[in-house]
This record gives C-alpha cells, structure tokens and sequence, in this order.
C-alpha cells in the first residue's frame, strides 16, 4: 500500500531565543507530505490500513471530535485505498458543517453522532457490538489511531522520514506534541538510549498521559511486533502549555503562532504544534536545555482544522 508523497524537509529555525540558548533549532515538516494525508495522521494510519486490506474489510470505522484531524485523514485515505468511512462524531449535529466535518462528507465518510456519554464508551466491546449490528462487519480504529499498529507507525517517522540515512542520531532531543501518546511511544521506541523524547501534552490535567504511554510501550514490546530496540529511549511530559485543554487558545498563543509563521515560515496549527512549539521556545528561555544541543521539532500536520478554529474564534469575538 503506497501513497505519493513529498519527502518531508528538515528546516532550520534560526531563532534569536535557540541563539542565546546555544541550542541548534530544526523542524521536521510531516506537515508538507500530503496535501490531506500527513502529519502524524498518515502513520498512525498505516498499518491500520494494511490490516484492514489484508482481512478483507471493506469498511472503516474511527471515532473523533467535530474538528478531528483523524477524522479528515480517515476519510481521505479511505477514499484514497478504496474503503467505505463511517466517522464516529462525538457530540450534536451542528449545520452547517464546519470546514473538517464537510470535507470528510465530500470524501465519502457516513458521519454519525453520539451523545458525550455514549462517546465515552468508545473503547467497549459493548459500543463496538452495536456499531457492528448498525453498519456489518467493520475494521475498527480507535480514536487519533491510538493502538499498536499507530504505534508501530509512529516508529517510522523520526527513523524513516528522514532524507539521509543516519541523521535522526544527529538530534539530542525530538520534541512532539501529545493527545493520545501514540506518537510519543512510537517515537521513544525508535531512538538510541542517548536522545530523549520530549512531548507537550495538548491536553488540561493530562498526567494520566504517563501510564497510558507506560501501557503503550509495555505491550508494544511484548506483541512481537518489529522495535527497533529492545527498550525505549527516555522520555518526558511538559505539562503546562496545554493553554486551558483541549483546543483550547487564547491571545498569547494566537499572536505567537503568527509571528512564528512570518519569522520563519512555518504555519502552526492551534490545537497540537503552536503549543509545543511556544514551550519549547519558552524552556529555551529558561535555560533547560544545555548548550551545544540539537533539537528536532516534529510538525504533525494538522493545518486544516485552523480553519474551523478561526471561524469559531471570530464568532466567539462578535459575542
């Protein structure tokens, strides 16, 4: 199963804040794969996929919030390989549709929406019975495409999506954002025992994140499925740039998403990378990291769902 992609670049950022850290800044733009399939989303997609074709599912069921970019890449790539999409929606049918919402329809995907309460069931077997004797036999991907296979994704992307063998052990630390962990685990799982992952959870009380990664990489390791090492490399959550939770923003993180993108032109999106973005930025400030390291910022994608997220901060501003 392949998908044309464009090699992602690797950017320097030539900041004024990594130059007073002593730190070198680089970018690793997934973000510029795919117009609709990239980011993270593409390998948390991936072998999902393959199963998917592999046991002759015809259909693909996932799960997701209005703005969901799992949602939008879901949809996409199962028009792309051939698949039916349905889109579990947590949440009220809200006309019309935002720009997320809309283009998943345009693709093909059958959008159904559940109350809060029933969502929080998306991970029972009750919940996947029903949704079995609703829409037949369905290959299920849990939310943000967290289970092994995302993992095992995920241990593609710092490893393989590099233009030159032998570059990710330039980087003394890979910074990510996190909402589900997957990335993270996949991520910590394909470095050398001397670089250290770093993650930003995007997410308001978001400790619980330590064992879900824990769990992750515990019976990743134990499946059998291919790691690159027989242990993770170090890890780290930096819990306070989640901003109020999940998508949420507020003045501070808006104005500094727009002059990063003029300084260094590189768009952010809201929810995921300005935040990790601003904190890495913010530690620089503080002196955490040391003089003399590499770091390597992950771009996950995302970008689509700024547009949503614009529109509704413009109707919040008129209130």
């Amino acid at each position: 199963m392949s998908l044309i992609f464009f090699p992602p670049p690797i950017q320097k950022i030539n900041s004024e804040i990594a130059r007073n850290a002593g730190v070198d800044l680089y970018v690793l733009r997934l973000d510029l794969m795919h117009s609709w399939v990239n980011g993270n989303k593409w390998f948390k997609l991936k072998y999902n996929l393959l199963e998917a074709k592999e046991k002759n599912f015809r259909t693909l069921l996932t799960f997701g919030g209005a703005y969901s970019n799992h949602i939008y890449a879901t949809a996409a790539a199962g028009n792309l390989f051939g698949f039916d999409t349905v889109g579990v929606i947590r949440g009220e049918e809200r006309l019309p549709l935002n720009p997320t919402l809309n283009f998943a329809l345009q693709q093909g995907m059958q959008l159904i929406y559940i109350n809060r309460e029933m969502y929080r069931q998306r991970n029972t077997a009750a919940l996947h019975e029903y949704l079995r004797q609703r829409f037949g036999e369905v290959f299920i991907i849990p939310e943000g495409g967290s289970n092994l296979n995302g993992v095992r994704g995920c241990t593609e992307i710092v490893r393989e999506a590099m233009p030159m063998a032998g570059y990710a052990y330039a980087f003394d630390h890979i910074c990510v954002a996190c909402g589900t962990a997957t990335t993270l685990a996949g991520i910590a799982l394909s470095l050398h025992q001397k670089q250290r992952a770093i993650a930003f959870p995007v997410l308001k009380n978001a400790a619980f994140l330590a064992q879900e990664i824990e769990s992750l990489l515990t019976n990743y390791l134990a499946s059998g499925l291919p790691a690159p090492y027989n242990s993770p490399a170090s890890w780290e959550l930096m819990y306070d740039y989640h901003f109020g939770g999940y998508a949420k923003v507020n003045d501070d993180l808006l104005l500094f998403s727009q002059q990063f993108r003029e300084e260094h032109g590189v768009p952010l999106d809201y929810v995921y990378t300005a935040k990790m973005f601003y904190g890495v930025m913010d530690l620089l400030q503080q002196g955490f990291f040391c003089k003399g390291d590499r770091l390597l910022l992950v771009h996950t994608g995302g970008l689509q769902g700024n547009i949503g997220m614009e529109e509704r901060l413009q109707r919040f501003s008129k209130i």
